[in-house]
């Protein structure tokens, strides 16, 4: 356990963050999951809108790194064009 007032207050810190990282990941795999299960389907593209906003989101809080954010963006779009395509 942490014994200065400074070390208290940064656990107190981490904590917070855990909880924010852990609310914006959640979300984050829940818009990809629901794009994914639409893939082929009329509301596709609104979802694949909404999974770039949560990345975008989350890359932009620190959540995720920039170009993991932009790899997973290209791969779900990928496969959206591989459907529309085939």
């Amino acid at each position: 356990m942490a014994n200065t007032k400074s070390a208290k207050k940064r656990a107190l810190i981490a904590a917070k963050r855990t909880l924010r990282n852990k609310m914006v990941k959640s979300s984050l795999r829940t818009a990809i999951r629901k794009y994914r299960e639409a893939v082929g389907t009329e509301n596709a593209q609104a979802l694949l809108n909404q999974a770039f906003s949560a990345l975008d989101r989350a890359a932009t809080k620190g959540v995720i790194h920039k170009n993991t954010a932009a790899r997973k963006k290209a791969r779900l779009a990928k496969k959206l064009a591989a459907v529309a395509n085939g």
